[in-house]
C-alpha cells in the first residue's frame, strides 16, 4: 500500500461521502410519508443489486456461497436485515436529528458487545464513555418528559442491531467471503420484504422511482468515496467524520420538513458524539487489541448496498486483520 501523505483529501472525501449518505436519508424520509416500509426497502435492494454484483465482479476469491460459519452468518443477516427495516422506518416519522443521535449509539454498543462476541477487553476508559454515551441517548429520549413512540424504538433497534452485525463481522469476516457478506442480507431483505410487498404495494408514479434510483446511486458513490477515504488517511481521522451527518440533519430537515433541533437533542447528540470520539482516538492509540469502532468502516449496515470494509483489496491483502 502506498505510503500516505497529507490525509486532508481522505478527510474530504470521508465528509463527502458521509453528506452523499444523508441525501440518501433524506429520499428515505421523502419516500416514507407515502410507501409502506417494506415496498421502500425492497425497492431499494431492487435497483442496488446490480450495482453490488458489479463490485462483486473484483472478488477473485475461489469458493462457493456456502458460509463457513452458517450460525453466525445467519444471526448478522436477521440483525442486517432488521436494521434497515428499523432504520427506514424511524427515518419515516422521526426528526432526522433524532434518528442520528440514536444511531450514533452503534459504536457504544459495539463495544459492549465486543466483550462477549470477541472477548475484547474494556477498561475504566472506554466503559465510562459507554455509560456516558448511553447516558447522552436518554438525554434525546427525555422518557417521561416526552410521548416515545415506535420510531424512537425503531431508532434504538437499529443501532443495536447495526452494532451486532458489525462485531459479528469482525468475529468471522476473516474467513468469509465477501460475496456471502454482502449477498445474504441482501437475498434475505429481497425475498422478505418481497413476500409482504404485495399487502402494502402502492403504485409509484415516475418521480417517486426517480427518488429510488436516486438512492441507489447515492449509495453507491457515497461507499466508492468512502473507500477512496480510507486509504488516504487513517481511520482514526476518517471514522470521526460520520458525525458531519448531524449537521447536514439540522439543514436538510430545516430546509424540506420544517423541523429544529430541540435544546435537548442537541446536548444528548453531543454527548453520545464526544462518548463515540473518545472510543475512537482510545483504540487508535492502541489500546484495544480489536479496534471494533475503529474497524467499522461504514454506517449499520442495512442490507440494501454494499459493504465497503471487503471493497479495500488493497488493504485487505497487505493487512488481513484489516479484512472487515
Amino acid at each position: 500500500m502506498p505510503e500516505r501523505s497529507s490525509p486532508l483529501p481522505g478527510i474530504l472525501l470521508a465528509l463527502a461521502a458521509f453528506a452523499l449518505f444523508s441525501t440518501h436519508d433524506i429520499a428515505v424520509k421523502m419516500l416514507g410519508g407515502g410507501y409502506a416500509v417494506f415496498q421502500i426497502v425492497f425497492f431499494s435492494v431492487l435497483l442496488t443489486f446490480p450495482l453490488v454484483v458489479f463490485m462483486l465482479l473484483r472478488d477473485s476469491e475461489v469458493g462457493t456461497l456456502i458460509p463457513r460459519h452458517p450460525w453466525w452468518t445467519a444471526l448478522r443477516t436477521v440483525a442486517a436485515v432488521t436494521t434497515g427495516f428499523c432504520a427506514f422506518y424511524a427515518f419515516s416519522v422521526l426528526p432526522l436529528a433524532q434518528v442520528y443521535a440514536m444511531i450514533f449509539a452503534s459504536p457504544l454498543l459495539i463495544t459492549l458487545l465486543a466483550i462477549p462476541v470477541l472477548g475484547e477487553k474494556v477498561g475504566l476508559h472506554r466503559g465510562g464513555a459507554c455509560v456516558a454515551g448511553l447516558v447522552g441517548v436518554l438525554v434525546v429520549l427525555r422518557p417521561g418528559a416526552v410521548e416515545l413512540g415506535p420510531g424512537h424504538v425503531a431508532a434504538l433497534v437499529a443501532a443495536f442491531t447495526g452494532a451486532l452485525a458489525s462485531v459479528i463481522v469482525r468475529k468471522i469476516g476473516r474467513e468469509e467471503r465477501a460475496a456471502v457478506l454482502m449477498l445474504y442480507p441482501m437475498v434475505a431483505n429481497f425475498a422478505i420484504m418481497g413476500t409482504l410487498l404485495p399487502f402494502v404495494y402502492k403504485p409509484m408514479p415516475l418521480p417517486d422511482l426517480g427518488l429510488w434510483a436516486m438512492m441507489a446511486a447515492l449509495a453507491f458513490l457515497a461507499g466508492l468515496a468512502l473507500i477512496q477515504a480510507y486509504r488516504r488517511a487513517d481511520a482514526v481521522l476518517v471514522a470521526p467524520m460520520q458525525y458531519s451527518q448531524i449537521i447536514w440533519a439540522a439543514l436538510f430537515g430545516w430546509l424540506f420538513f420544517d423541523e429544529t433541533i430541540q435544546p435537548m437533542t442537541a446536548l444528548g447528540a453531543a454527548i453520545i458524539i464526544a462518548s463515540g470520539l473518545y472510543i475512537v482516538f482510545r483504540e487508535g492509540r492502541g489500546r484495544s487489541s480489536n479496534s471494533p469502532v475503529l474497524r467499522t468502516r461504514t454506517r449499520p449496515e442495512t442490507g440494501t448496498s454494499f459493504r465497503i470494509g471487503r471493497m479495500l483489496s488493497e488493504e485487505a491483502r497487505s493487512v488481513p486483520s484489516a479484512r472487515l
